[in-house]
């Protein structure tokens, strides 16, 4: 039996359309980057962009479980001194929520 390695010529990128209504963060996650990955073909190689494209729609209706709703923080800096910004979850949801599912 010998190893598989796909090659530019045998690639086909796919659309796929996600709907994050009712999903947990996480879990949603996960699943996305196995499909932009390519983990989920059989024909994956790791150098080889063997990935397909995602679209998630509904990402303002995503839930978390537990208290991460008003417990989590999301944190960047500005590049001064002392200068760092944290945007609850919350906040970022109702602002940007493709924002939150990109972070995940």
């Amino acid at each position: 039996m010998k190893t598989y390695s796909a090659t530019p010529r045998d690639i086909e990128h796919q659309w796929y359309i996600v709907d994050a209504e009712g999903m947990i963060l996480g879990r949603l996650a996960t699943e996305v980057a196995k499909i932009i990955r390519g983990k989920h073909k059989p024909m994956f190689t790791p150098h080889m962009d063997t990935g397909d494209n995602v679209i998630v729609i509904n990402a303002a209706k995503v839930r978390v479980s537990g208290k991460k709703a008003e417990q989590k923080q999301y944190f960047r800096h500005t590049g001064y001194m002392g200068h760092e910004r944290f945007t609850p979850f919350e906040m970022m949801l109702s602002k940007h929520p493709e924002r939150v599912i990109e972070k995940a």
